[in-house]
């Protein structure tokens, strides 16, 4: 299922600037990024809930956001992009190795 994610992380302290690291790597392992805080994630039902749990981890609920966009199986199909920065999908794209 594909998955946006989606944060808005406080980076005033260094302790912010941290978890916005982590965030961003955390999110790296599991999907791609399409903008500076928001992450196209393919992942089943069993990887969701991990990849949720270690951002729950991370993140400061008192001062950060995070957003889970459920855009299901077919949900590439109903992404349309425009200008800059076109992303790769590496389910249509070629790979060379």
């Amino acid at each position: 299922m594909l998955v946006l994610i989606t944060y808005d992380v406080s980076v005033v302290t260094s302790d912010g600037q941290r978890r916005l690291r982590n965030i961003a790597k955390t999110c790296l392992d599991y999907g791609t990024r399409v903008q500076n805080s928001v992450f196209e994630c393919e992942v089943t039902p069993a990887q969701l809930v991990v990849l949720k749990a270690e951002l729950m981890d991370i993140y400061n609920p008192d001062e950060d956001s995070l957003r889970f966009y459920h855009l299901g199986k077919k949900g590439r199909q109903k992404i349309e992009h425009y200008g800059a920065k076109i992303v790769p999908d590496p389910h249509s794209s070629p790979l060379i190795l």
